[in-house]
């Protein structure tokens, strides 16, 4: 029987569901259990070694804090390092979020939407049937 091939994405996932399973585990409690589930198992590729979903939880800085250490044990094909990568990324994310908030809900400098939400506006303004506009309206929660 053949293994699925797992990606960075989904092992960082696997972290973030073994963290909210066990949120007083360690990450050294973390790390063993993943390196035990995954050896064995074939090795992320190289083609995509990104986070995407964090993004939206801390800067790329810190969410990518530990892709060169899971690209290096991926080189020397070794599970504990890929593994000390993904939590090093997840630590970092979970360091940022604890310290300033999610993503977005600090200040004027964090929040993504600062600078395009009116030409975002006036551009859906022009396309938007009003039916849909106001249905939309309708559906979502007040904004300012």
């Amino acid at each position: 029987m053949t293994q699925q091939q797992v990606s960075v994405s989904d092992l960082f996932r696997r972290a973030q569901a073994i963290r909210g399973e066990r949120p007083t585990a360690t990450y050294k409690e973390i790390k063993d259990l993943m390196v035990k589930e995954f050896t064995g198992t074939p090795f992320p590729s190289f083609h995509n070694l990104t986070i995407p979903e964090q993004d939206a939880r801390a800067p790329q800085e810190d969410w990518s804090a530990g892709l060169p250490i899971v690209r290096r044990g991926i080189q020397f094909q070794d599970w504990k390092e890929v593994i000390d990568g993904v939590l090093l990324s997840l630590e970092q994310t979970e360091n940022y979020e604890r310290q300033r908030g999610p993503e977005g809900d600090r200040d004027k400098w964090h929040d993504r939407t600062v600078g395009i939400e009116e030409p975002t506006q006036k551009a859906v303004g022009k396309w938007m049937p009003e039916e849909l506009m106001s249905m939309a309206k309708k559906n979502s929660p007040n904004r300012n």
